[in-house]
């Protein structure tokens, strides 16, 4: 009998690509869902409410392995003070409801393994390089990612291999973060954001759910991992390449820093910092990335 993967936000964007790599790989598919989902032969779906503090105890103790990709998007919405509240309490929540009931009906798992952001090193531009030992960062999202990943290690506690997937930005066909920046660069309206000097570590949606293959079987990861291409790509060079495959020149002046805090509040701290990250840790463990050319990638996700 195969074994069940079991899937906290396994509807989106990531978790629709996770899906289809998990079943190719042999293992069987349980999503928790908000909305009543009838399962099909492909997908096992389970409610939950974390509004209502439910969650089908089944969903969890017919897992082997656990994978919480869940969370409120960072830069959908200004970050307001319940909005911040919002967007940590949709990471850390989940891991509390699971914990509890692996603890209290003794269930044991082969694995939990645990969505992160690469913001947990702070948002601020520099150049040093970030590894897995650089301290959590004090701020907004280096507070979030602590939470996020405490949460996960409490489920470690429990005697069960714990990793925690720190993630740069996800480039996919016609999703996320590239579905924003396609719209803007084809209507000709692409421009470098702030000094463009802010590094923009990223990972091709194959890539990292082969990072979450490996971290299911592959017995010896344990802990956190930078998930991201190291290769020092900034801001500028991003928008610069995006122009160039749709073969128009960037015309328009950089938007300032001012008028992104003006229009995003503290929000646009993500978007106007970001630091290089390495990822010497993954590719030690044999991991090989199969995207590492920016222009490639993009070809890759967006022709």
């Amino acid at each position: 009998m195969a074994q069940n993967v079991l899937l906290t936000g396994g509807t989106g964007f990531v978790g629709k690509y996770l899906t289809d790599v998990l079943i190719e790989a042999g293992f069987s598919v349980s999503i928790l869902s908000r909305s009543d989902r009838e399962s099909t032969p492909r997908v096992t779906y389970y409610k939950w409410d974390l509004k209502k503090n439910y969650i089908d105890k089944n969903a969890v103790l017919n897992a082997d392995y656990i994978i919480h990709l869940a969370g409120e998007g960072i830069v959908e919405k200004r970050w307001t003070k319940r909005r911040k509240k919002a967007i940590i309490e949709s990471r850390v929540r989940p891991v509390e409801m699971i914990y509890s009931i692996l603890e209290m009906n003794n269930k044991k798992l082969e694995a939990f393994i645990s969505a992160s952001g690469i913001g947990i090193y702070g948002a601020i531009t520099s150049h040093k390089i970030c590894t897995e030992n650089t301290p959590p960062a004090d701020d907004f999202l280096g507070i979030t990612c602590q939470k996020w990943e405490n949460a996960a290690d409490k489920i470690g506690s429990l005697n069960i291999r714990t990793v925690k997937i720190r993630t740069g930005i996800v480039f996919g066909k016609n999703e996320g973060f590239l579905k924003k920046m396609v719209a803007t660069f084809k209507s000709g309206f692409g421009a470098v954001l702030g000094s463009g000097k802010q590094y923009l570590p990223w990972i091709h949606i194959e890539d990292l759910c082969q990072i979450y293959l490996k971290s299911i079987e592959d017995t010896k990861l344990e802990g956190a991992y930078n998930a991201c291409v190291t290769d020092n790509t900034t801001n500028s060079r991003f928008s610069k390449t995006m122009a160039k495959l749709y073969d128009y020149s960037i015309w328009i002046p950089k938007v300032p820093a001012f008028v992104l805090k003006i229009l995003l509040g503290q929000m646009s701290e993500a978007i106007l910092t970001g630091q290089r990250v390495s990822s010497e840790k993954i590719q030690k463990t044999g991991f090989e990335f199969q995207f590492t050319d920016l222009e490639k990638t993009l070809i890759n996700c967006i022709k």
